[in-house]
């Protein structure tokens, strides 16, 4: 009789099909089975927050076909993702579906014919832990999300929501933006004297360092242009030379979060759409000429950790590949976080021989280079360190004080792990002498002054969060977890809480509104410090330490009481309706902005005697095919892009704010860049590249 396997998707039941072949069916749940109703609270608080699961009425037909599939094999195995997730649509399956077995559950961390055939000579029974931890999470966001969402319906605007956790990240982004508006800017100058050697040519770069050697900062205009006189006079001769060799350790492999913060630096992509990508490198993708293939192990993960074996057979790899000095003698550990659940590997590749080279036009384009991301990624990781020729040179100019410069080189000695993989360094622009040359110097060596530079500089506010730097404060703040990092920033900009502008998350005014409300009458929910602590206690039952029941009852009523007390004492604090200069043609009001199921529309404001309403078409910029308004506009996978207000006229879409015209060098879409006061129209096409300078702001 053949085996019946269950999994959640049917790209992962395609390619464990073509891996086992006819001797197994496998069939998909398409995600979780059985949930709480989406109507009501559905969690019986009077009964140890008993939940209310019902199958979903769009999984009806699928529960059916499943369980008449079931009744056919005397073999039936549910080989879920291997995490809470997983586990609780396992559990649900079994229950649902009437699974006789006790131990029905399989778990592999790669999708490979190698794994799932040891999987199926392992069964278990389902981890009740792990469930239980994932009903703590669902019955916890739950109770906060039916709670508190109605109030804040009531006291500020209909159709406002929150969460648990999304509630948090919103005070992140809304606690940044007052540090940047609260930040005065303090002046600085960087001072230079470009030096050469009697009789050559090439002129040397030195930064100003100190005055009779005390470090000194240039805070001031006067004293930037009273040292650059002395400079002018200077006597400048060599005091020390110091010649080195530094070290660069690889970085380690990917974990969730890392794959999403590179995946922004490097590829532009965000945290929701890295993470969907690598879900179908895990599943399996369909290759030219091989078919359903998975090509790298489980990605929710939050562990450095790499399987000895599979190291090793890396190492033999990168001996016969690179040469046996790329290879360290032994494994490169990477410690994992104390934090850390640690129970997956790291995300790598399958196999490293199947290079990146070997899938170029054979797969998607963002597939590709996210796979070669992270292959690239952890072959790096298990390589030797680069070594670098390095140059310390203190040079003094000798006036009316000693005024201390530094001259800085660094060269290549060894490539090491860089002739693979090279981590995104964040930018610095303050330029501090460094040479990528090696010059011969000697100590009491006179060099001669070729000209002086002065730059004035003004410190900067904490940048915005980034996708990428959100989802690392994130997880260093302990909100979330690996697999929610993206749907907890998707679920805040759904809601109009937050904005983009390039790549950067600001709050809306909307958004900073829920914040304060939430902060004044909710201070649990916008604690970071006791979210981080929920999300602990949510491990701990994980591993089996105590009840999950018992963690809902010792919090509900303190979020009992916040809702009584919000409900009691606050008074009409509703947020307008923001009026437009659009008249009614019914009653002659001004039109208010409304939010609606499809986004936002135009209404009457004298509702309900008056009913007119309005499609709302809000301008972001002009459209460079037929000079008309473009408009946001969200996806059915909820990604934002921009359109023309003129469709099905004219057909033009952009992921970018698009600028008002085509490119004239190759005519691709160009995009509306800002950056440090300075607006820009950039061509999307990466062969092109051609940049124009709209506006710049100066200093005034």
């Amino acid at each position: 009789m053949k085996k019946l396997i269950i999994v959640e998707s049917p790209s992962k039941a395609k390619t464990i099909q073509k891996y086992l072949g006819n001797d197994v069916e496998v069939m998909a749940s398409k995600g979780h089975v059985c949930d709480l109703p989406a109507k009501t609270l559905a969690i019986d608080v009077k009964n140890h927050f008993e939940p209310q699961y019902v199958v979903s009425p769009d999984k009806a037909e699928l529960v059916k076909k499943l369980s008449q599939a079931v009744k056919k094999f005397d073999e039936v195995y549910l080989a879920t993702d291997p995490d809470r997730e997983g586990e609780a649509i396992s559990w649900h399956l079994k229950n649902t579906l009437g699974i006789s077995s006790e131990k029905p559950r399989i778990e592999f961390h790669e999708i490979s014919k190698k794994a799932v055939n040891k999987a199926l000579e392992e069964p278990r029974e389902i981890n009740m832990n792990l469930v239980n931890s994932q009903q703590a999470r669902r019955v916890l966001d739950r109770l906060v999300g039916y709670k508190v969402s109605p109030v804040l319906s009531r006291k500020l605007k209909s159709g406002l929501s929150a969460g648990r956790v999304q509630s948090a990240a919103l005070k992140m982004i809304v606690d940044r933006e007052r540090e940047i508006r609260a930040f005065k800017p303090e002046e600085y100058w960087n001072l230079f004297a470009l030096l050469t050697k009697e009789g050559h040519k090439t002129v040397f770069k030195a930064a100003f360092n100190d005055i009779d050697g005390k470090k000194t900062k240039v805070n001031n205009s006067e004293t930037a242009n009273s040292i650059v006189e002395q400079m002018k006079l200077a006597d400048y001769v060599i005091d020390t030379v110091k010649r080195g060799i530094s070290k660069s350790h690889p970085a380690p492999p990917f974990t969730t979060s890392t794959l999403q913060q590179e995946a922004s630096h490097k590829l532009n992509m965000t945290a929701e759409r890295s993470l969907r990508i690598a879900q179908q490198l895990y599943e399996g993708i369909d290759i030219a000429g091989e078919g359903q293939t998975a090509l790298i192990t489980y990605i929710r993960t939050d562990s450095v950790r790499i399987s000895p074996d599979f190291a090793a057979v890396t190492l033999d790899y990168i001996k016969s590949t690179y040469g046996e000095e790329y290879a360290p003698e032994k494994q490169n550990f990477y410690k994992t976080s104390e934090k850390a659940q640690d129970a997956h590997e790291a995300i790598r590749p399958i196999s490293v021989e199947r290079t990146p080279q070997s899938l170029e036009g054979k797969i998607d384009r963002d597939q590709y280079r996210l796979y070669k991301l992270i292959y690239e990624r952890y072959l790096a990781s298990q390589m030797t360190e680069a070594q670098y020729n390095t140059l310390n040179v203190h040079i003094t100019g000798k006036a009316d004080k000693n005024y201390g410069f530094v001259l800085k080189g660094k060269t290549v000695l060894f490539k090491g792990y860089t002739a693979v993989y090279e981590v995104t360094q964040e930018n610095n622009d303050d330029e501090n002498g460094t040479m990528s040359i090696l010059p011969d110097m000697k100590e009491g060596e006179r060099l001669v002054l070729k000209d002086t530079l002065a730059e004035q500089k003004f410190t900067k506010p904490p940048a915005r969060y980034s996708d990428a730097t959100l989802v690392k404060a994130m997880e260093e703040n302990g909100i979330g977890r690996p697999s929610t990092y993206a749907s907890i920033i998707s679920v805040i900009a759904k809601r109009n809480y937050t904005q983009k502008e390039g790549k950067s998350i600001m709050p809306t005014k909307l958004g900073e509104t829920v914040c304060e409300y939430l902060e004044k009458y909710f201070s649990d929910i916008m604690n970071l410090t006791f979210t981080a602590r929920m999300e602990g206690a949510l491990d701990k039952i994980a591993d089996g330490e105590g009840k999950w029941q018992d963690l809902i009852e010792a919090y509900y009523p303190t979020l009992v009481k916040h809702i009584d007390y919000a409900m009691k004492t606050t008074t009409s604090e509703k947020v307008p309706d923001e009026v437009t200069d659009v008249i009614c043609d019914k009653c002659g009001a001004n039109m208010v902005i409304k939010d609606g199921r499809y986004g936002k529309f135009l209404a009457c404001p004298n509702y309900p005697q008056c009913k007119n309403v309005k499609k709302l078409v809000q301008s972001v910029a002009k459209c460079p095919k037929c000079g008309g308004d473009i408009v946001k506009k969200v996806s059915k996978k909820g990604r934002i892009f921009y359109g023309c207000a003129s469709y099905p006229n004219c057909d033009f879409m952009s992921w970018d704010i698009p600028a008002p015209h085509f490119c004239p060098d190759c005519g691709s879409t160009m995009k509306i860049v800002t950056k440090d006061g300075i607006t820009k129209y950039v061509c999307t096409s990466k062969e092109c590249g051609k940049t124009e300078v709209v506006s710049e702001q100066t200093n005034g």
